[in-house]
């Protein structure tokens, strides 16, 4: 969970250090989020060819290679116990 936050600390240091320079971005957000996922997807062409060719199955590539780096080590939530109540269920009573 640190690195998304001081991935995150850096990003607002460097939209604040634009803003006081005076400087857009160098490229729309949507631009050069469609750009990262282009890098982060192209690199596995070249594993996957490799593995078409040593007749690797597509699942097993998946799981190994391109699921990890593409989508990281992504943060596990904590599940909180559940609390036990004390309460007793209320019954109706016809009368």
């Amino acid at each position: 969970m640190k690195l998304y936050l001081f991935s995150l600390g850096a990003g607002l240091l460097v939209g604040v250090f634009y803003a006081l320079i005076q400087v857009r971005s160098p490229a729309p957000p949507v631009v050069a989020l469609l750009g990262l996922l282009g890098i982060l997807v192209g690199e596995q062409i070249p594993p996957l060819v490799k593995g078409h060719l040593l007749q690797q199955p597509l699942n097993s590539f998946w799981q190994q290679h391109m699921k990890p780096h593409v989508f990281g080590h992504l943060p596990k939530g904590q599940q909180s116990p559940t609390p036990a109540t004390t309460e007793e269920p209320i019954h109706k009573t016809q009368g």
